[in-house]
């Protein structure tokens, strides 16, 4: 069971803290606990409470009838809205709360409405990278466990082969070709995963070398296959100045050739990188970098 703080249950809701304070002193829609302290504490329940509340309210329900309805009622206004609604930021919360209660059914359902609404590409930046980042939240207040994580990885790991899948044979011959790695140890492949999607909707030739791959085996590749640009990821793999000097071996490695580096460990790093070594923020900034390798 997590226990959360007002703050962190502002932080995971996107509800202010002083609104949650007013609906809890004013409607009881909620109930904390308290520590010894007097601070308080809300557990897994209160959170997917303030969740369902969360998505009436921006749906058009008053708290003031919020209040007034039964658990079963409450569930059934949920299902109603949400078939309607077309709003990412409902998306995002129905995939927690599907994510809490290990809901493949539910999770699967909102991906796929979300993916119909938007696009694959704009459903995983408007609701799927808003969604890990909620879970990075939660795994920095120790509110997700291991399960969890692998659960909904696993599930949208699968949405985005089938979406690669639809996109073979795309590469066109004349196009630089980009490899996809890991470093070895590293395992969060999601993001990897969306770059060479938009590589390879964009034309460009890829091969995809996926988890935790070894140095050495990357340079067979690179030493036997025409490759034009490397593309990693860093979210957990190195700590301290460890990855300042395997992107160093990196860079010496594979120049002249360009390395886009991305992930959330990669943002913490300074900006003085080698000079091959192009640090990347978002999708849409690779997508841009993507059409000016493509000009002529």
């Amino acid at each position: 069971m997590g226990a959360y703080t007002i703050r962190e249950l502002e932080n995971l809701s996107g509800i202010k803290a002083h609104t949650i304070r007013i609906w809890e002193k004013r409607y009881g829609l909620i109930a904390p606990q308290r520590t010894s302290t007097n601070i308080r504490t809300y557990c897994d329940s209160e959170l997917k409470k303030l969740l369902n509340i969360s998505i009436l309210n921006r749906n058009g329900f008053k708290i003031s009838r919020i209040a007034k309805l039964t658990p079963e009622e409450m569930v059934a206004r949920i299902n109603e809205v949400t078939h309607e609604s077309g709003n990412a930021e409902g998306h995002v919360e129905n995939l927690t709360l599907a994510m809490i209660d290990l809901d493949e059914y539910r999770f699967e359902q909102v991906l796929a409405r979300a993916i119909i609404q938007f696009g694959f590409e704009d459903a995983v930046t408007r609701v799927l990278y808003p969604f890990f980042m909620r879970i990075g939240l939660m795994w920095q207040t120790g509110t997700i466990n291991p399960a969890q994580e692998h659960f909904v990885s696993s599930l949208v790991k699968q949405k985005f082969f089938v979406a690669l899948d639809g996109l073979s044979g795309m590469g066109k011959p004349a196009m630089p070709r980009f490899v996809f790695f890991l470093p070895e140890g590293e395992m969060h492949e999601l993001g990897l995963l969306f770059s060479c999607y938009l590589a390879r909707k964009n034309g460009f030739r890829t091969i995809y070398l996926g988890q935790s791959l070894p140095l050495a085996d990357l340079e067979d590749v690179v030493k036997n296959r025409e490759i034009d640009f490397l593309y990693t990821s860093i979210t957990s793999t190195f700590n301290g100045g460890q990855s300042d000097e395997y992107l160093r071996k990196l860079s010496s490695t594979f120049a002249p050739r360009i390395i886009y580096l991305s992930g959330s460990m990669a943002e913490r790093l300074s900006d003085d990188l080698p000079s091959n070594i192009r640090k990347l923020k978002t999708p849409e900034q690779f997508v841009q970098e993507l059409k000016v390798i493509a000009k002529p």
